[in-house]
């Protein structure tokens, strides 16, 4: 039986946990959370906080580790994969409902929610998480610790570079780069490349801070 461990146990957690038992990724979930009072949620144990977590993998707890925590703890999320993945294996979960080209690389720590459609050559690279429905068109590059929203629409050719939110139903075309740490709103339609971080919204975009 394989095990996967996920670091938070709030809404997103519970989401990873769900999808890897119901879509047969991992035959056991388990939980590491700081900050909850329960043992307990929705049937997967929490089974330590952060700082256990070696320990528990050195006891066979656990095969393998996928954080939980959302796109409001960017930089944690950066901290606790660049700190765990050097001695502990990361899992992925690429959902069965999903589209795939053959030619897709989608590296660990990943996952890949319901209905989204990934075009030739993409590469996705660690530690982000691509939500429901999103199309991500070929040639593209989304960067480490990303949060990608429902329904986006990636054009061909894009670089999106690490740490950077896309809302939903946001609209990127084709050849444009994105630099690390930038946040775009829901709705949103970048038609230029985006060079300086901050928070970009509307159609067509305009920095707002």
């Amino acid at each position: 039986m394989k095990t996967l461990a996920i670091i938070g146990s709030g809404q997103l957690g519970q989401q990873i946990a769900n999808f890897s038992i119901s879509d047969k990724h991992y035959d056991k979930v388990v939980f590491f959370d700081d900050f909850s009072k329960e043992r307990n949620i929705n049937g997967f144990n929490i089974i330590g906080s952060i700082k256990d977590i070696f320990k528990e993998y050195k006891n066979n707890k656990f095969d393998c580790l996928i954080i939980g925590i959302g796109y409001n703890h960017f930089k944690l999320r950066s901290e606790l994969y660049n700190h765990f993945s050097k001695r502990i294996p990361f899992g992925k979960i690429i959902h069965s409902s999903s589209y795939v080209d053959t030619n897709v690389s989608i590296k660990d720590g990943c996952v890949i929610y319901p209905r989204t459609v990934i075009d030739l050559n993409v590469l996705i690279k660690e530690n982000t998480i691509v939500n429901n429905n999103c199309t991500i068109s070929h040639d593209t590059i989304i960067g480490q610790n990303c949060f990608i929203s429902p329904n986006a629409a990636i054009a061909g050719f894009v670089n999106i570079k690490s740490s950077c939110f896309i809302g939903i139903n946001a609209t990127i075309i084709d050849n444009i780069s994105i630099i690390s740490d930038t946040y775009i709103g829901a709705g949103t339609v970048v038609t230029k490349n985006i060079i300086n971080s901050g928070v970009y919204v509307g159609n067509p975009m305009k920095k707002i801070k």
